[in-house]
């Protein structure tokens, strides 16, 4: 049987019985009457009554703690990308990092791409269990235990040291694949070597010599790369002004100016003196100087008929990065590719270019439309977890990092990039939780709105 049990109201105050009421009682006056209590005559909590504190109750809040200054506490003190970019920032010498942190002209699209990000409102929902959150996912037919990769860089062991090895061995760790760029610093075979169980891509900028790219795509094969990224949004290079007016050249020299500003950094001119020096290692094995290679590397030629070529001549997974409309992802995908990255090349190419997480959800609605298996995949502007869900919310099936991870390196080396990951990941379950999600199967366009659409 179910009771009903009326909530009593604490400001109603019941009629006593008259039977109940003493002839006098301490606090009336004649016939009963109340008295009103002095004011401040009631008698103070215990609580609240000062007392000088005793050495037994100080004893547990006096936890003095050494001070470190090592680099795993100076990491761990990171709880946001945001904070090891700022550790970087003391770390690394003005042209380097500005060739990470910048971007073209204005730096316009750059700041739009972070700002979309910003400009969103989750929608959660409630009453949900939330105890396991999951964020592995597949990508391109394989897992990944994460739904981020990191995206391929050029000069990485400019950045610091370990460059594209930590990358590769933190991706391989984390369980989440790796794309080595064709301007990066380490060889397509040592990066292999370095993260043998990882999943390694490799980034393609296609060429007018078919010979060189064609030596760069059999290297990426016989060394167990699944993926081919090809690069399709640099006809030619975009004006990188912070790299021009810190005299950063290509390839990378050392000036005057630059020598002085490094030696702020000890600890980052102790590394670049004592390693090897900087080669565009996956270029090495070619005569001519770097400057020529990159000339005939940016081609302003590059037609869809290249890339029926390109998918004649590799037999992995096909991937075009630097899909900026509707139209180019139809087409690329019905020329063979099997993924999409839409990415504006983090702002570094065209200012003012489209915002991939503005293109994102009419992309997805086009290619689903066509009844597309094609992986949509993004980048541009991600600086957080909770950037990736949204990205995953409204139609991505992957997300890919470059700066982010470039500031871990930056900060801390191999145990840098560790922590980004981290840090990302950590972000990525609080959301999803939060959200009341507990897969990344679950997200929907419904879980996120874009302020003033």
């Amino acid at each position: 049987m179910t009771h009903t049990i009326q909530p009593s109201n604490p400001e109603t105050t019941p009629a006593p019985d008259a039977t109940d009421i003493p002839a006098t009682r301490p606090g009336t006056g004649a016939a009963g009457v109340p008295v009103p209590a002095a004011a401040g005559t009631a008698a103070l909590p215990a609580a609240l009554k000062r007392r000088i504190p005793k050495y037994s109750d100080l004893a547990p809040l006096m936890q003095f703690k050494k001070p470190q200054f090592s680099k795993e506490a100076r990491l761990k003190r990171a709880s946001t990308v945001w904070e090891l970019r700022d550790i970087a920032k003391r770390r690394t010498p003005q042209a380097p990092f500005d060739y990470t942190d910048g971007a073209a002209e204005g730096e316009i699209t750059l700041r739009r791409a972070r700002e979309a990000f910003l400009d969103i409102e989750f929608r959660p929902g409630i009453l949900r269990n939330v105890s396991s959150i999951d964020l592995s996912t597949g990508i391109l037919g394989k897992p990944s235990r994460l739904p981020v990769g990191i995206a391929p860089t050029g000069f990485t062991r400019m950045m610091q040291s370990e460059g594209e090895y930590a990358g590769s061995q933190a991706a391989e760790a984390a369980g989440i694949p790796y794309t080595l760029s064709t301007m990066g610093t380490a060889s397509i075979e040592d990066v292999a070597a370095a993260a043998p169980n990882g999943r390694n891509w490799f980034q393609l900028y296609l060429w007018t010599d078919r010979d060189r790219s064609l030596e760069l795509i059999e290297r990426a094969a016989r060394a167990g790369n699944d993926t081919l990224m090809v690069t399709v949004d640099t006809a030619v290079a975009g004006a990188r002004l912070r790299d021009v007016r810190n005299g950063m050249t290509i390839p990378p020299a050392l000036t005057l100016k630059t020598v002085l500003d490094a030696s702020y950094r000890p600890a980052w001119w102790f590394n670049f003196l004592t390693h090897e020096p900087l080669t565009f290692a996956s270029l090495s094995r070619y005569t001519g100087t770097v400057a020529e290679l990159i000339n005939s590397m940016f081609d302003p030629t590059l037609t869809f008929e290249d890339l029926d070529w390109l998918r004649e001549t590799w037999k992995g997974k096909l991937v075009v990065k630097g899909i900026q409309t509707v139209e180019d992802a139809r087409k690329v995908v019905d020329h063979g590719a099997d993924g999409i990255v839409l990415s504006n090349h983090g702002g570094r190419q065209l200012d003012r270019a489209p915002i991939p997480f503005h293109l994102l959800p009419e992309v997805s609605k086009a290619l689903k439309a066509d009844n597309s298996n094609a992986a949509v995949m993004l980048d541009t502007g991600i600086m957080s977890g909770a950037d990736i869900i949204a990205a995953l919310a409204l139609g991505a099936d992957f997300t890919l990092i470059g700066r982010a991870y470039l500031y871990g390196l930056m900060a801390g080396g191999r145990a840098g990039v560790d922590r980004v990951l981290q840090i990302l990941e950590k972000d990525m379950a609080r959301t999803m939780a939060l959200l009341g999600v507990s897969s990344i199967s679950e997200l929907t366009p419904d879980h996120v709105r874009i302020l003033g659409k």
